[in-house]
């Protein structure tokens, strides 16, 4: 029998428990292209809903009309090709500038990022800096805690409101919805993406914050797969930071065995995912280089030399000649550019006009009463210009066959699909199959370059025989 007692079981979780983040403000380089790009993005963001081009609003995508208007182009539901296209490009270009400078899409483009920023900046603006929130937090609730925490809030929300309104006004015209806000008359489905999209705005930017990063975006789980050693990383330089420790400035660090790193925190204090880089590469770093710009800071003031955190490669730091251009970068770019070139073709040579052919399955053909055989087609013109448009329909690929139409022209207004039928009249003589090729032509009258050619099938007796 064993003398041993029994050991009290420990409690365990499987998950840490959430700690809020205060990142501190930071000024530099870094800092100011990243408040740049806040405001780029944010301000096409929020400005072209607004924008008119040719009497409408220049970016709508109208999913009930099912098109898409982008400035003078309208895409429709047949031009998906092009969606696919633009998707190709924006992943391929993920992996590319990946490849190059690692996670620059989350430091400085990722709406994540981008609102986030924003709803921080709302935040020292009312709550204070970070000392002055973290007090402030720490303070049992009073009248004036309660008037700032929900001045912020009230902040917040309004701007996560505005967000909301504006996404819905890329759907529904942003005109005619602050019309309907103000005299309460939206629908359901306006009220619903309002509401859900302020909300997110709210939850994500406001709450979440770097949650996300750290647990929701999967772009965190598969960034390995796109890095090596060459690519562009936040890094410490240990080599030359340890052994970290405080001193004095003026101070001979190196005879009390120390390194170029105070151990001042900074770089800890204004990450905004919480994590410390002196660490080496973690998955939670967004490549934001706030610790660049402090660490920078840090040792201007104490008389060091820049860079003991930057932008580098591991072979840098291992002193191994860095590689930017190599074989991954070039297939990525190859890949990329010919993708590219063919989007841009594609849209340089697309037609505004839909032209279907469908004959008639009732009757295979019939002769008619001058010995003709006759085959009778549906034509579906669709007029995907901003412009009406008036078309001439001619055919082809069997001799001295006669085209029969209730017009010698056809007018499309612009957005409209036209249906009509025709019949085509071939002598049995000159067919030379069962089955022959026919070529409608559409053209525009106002403009011989926009055509299009459609093919069909002329279906006949045995070649040469009358019937």
């Amino acid at each position: 029998m064993s003398d041993k007692k029994p050991t009290a079981e420990l409690p365990a979780s499987l998950y840490a428990k959430h700690e809020k983040i205060y990142p501190r403000e930071v000024h530099g380089v870094f800092a100011f292209l990243r408040t740049s790009g806040v405001f780029v993005l944010l301000g096409l963001y929020y400005v072209l809903p607004w924008l008119q081009w040719a009497g409408r609003q220049a970016v709508l995508l109208d999913l009930p009309a099912r098109k898409f208007y982008i400035f003078g182009i309208t895409f429709w539901p047949q031009d998906f090709f092009y969606v696919t296209l633009i998707l190709i490009v924006a992943a391929l270009s993920l992996f590319f500038f990946t490849a190059l400078f690692g996670r620059a899409w989350c430091g400085y483009a990722c709406p994540q990022t981008v609102w986030t920023e924003v709803f921080l900046w709302i935040e020292r603006k009312i709550e204070g800096d970070r000392p002055k929130q973290m007090k402030l937090d720490k303070a049992p609730w009073s009248r004036r805690k309660f008037i700032i925490k929900g001045a912020k809030h009230t902040a917040w929300i309004l701007f996560a409101a505005w967000t909301g309104f504006t996404f819905v006004g890329y759907f529904t015209p942003i005109t005619g919805l602050a019309e309907k806000i103000v005299t309460f008359g939206l629908g359901p489905w306006e009220t619903f993406w309002i509401i859900f999209y302020s909300l997110a705005t709210y939850g994500n930017a406001g709450w979440l914050r770097e949650q996300v990063c750290i647990y929701m975006c999967p772009y965190a789980r598969f960034q390995s797969a796109m890095f090596d050693r060459n690519t562009l990383i936040i890094s410490y330089d240990e080599a030359r930071g340890e052994p970290r420790g405080s001193r004095k400035k003026g101070a001979d660090y190196r005879d009390q065995g120390l390194g170029d790193c105070i151990d001042c925190t900074m770089c800890v204090q204004v990450c905004p995912t919480g994590i410390d880089i002196r660490n080496g590469l973690q998955y939670q770093c967004i490549s934001c280089a706030a610790c660049i710009d402090v660490c920078d800071n840090v040792m201007a003031q104490m008389g060091y030399p820049k860079g003991l955190v930057r932008y580098t490669t591991e072979n840098t730091l291992e002193g191994k000649r860095p590689h930017i251009l190599r074989p991954r970068v070039f297939v990525y770019a190859a890949i990329l550019a010919t993708v590219l070139t063919g989007l841009v073709y594609a849209m340089a040579t697309r037609l505004p006009i839909e032209l279907d052919v469908i004959r008639d399955r009732n009757t295979l053909f019939r002769e008619t009463d001058a010995g003709l055989i006759e085959n009778v087609y549906t034509l579906k013109v669709l007029n995907m210009d901003d412009v009406t448009h008036t078309y001439t329909l001619a055919v082809s690929g069997i001799p001295n066959m006669k085209l029969h139409n209730d017009s010698a022209t056809i007018r499309v207004a612009a957005g409209e699909v036209r249906e009509f039928a025709v019949r085509l009249q071939a002598d049995p003589y000159d067919l030379q199959d069962r089955s022959s090729e026919v070529r409608f032509t559409l053209q525009a009258k106002e403009n011989p370059k926009l055509s299009i050619i459609e093919e069909a099938r002329f279906l006949g007796p045995v070649p040469g025989v009358r019937q």
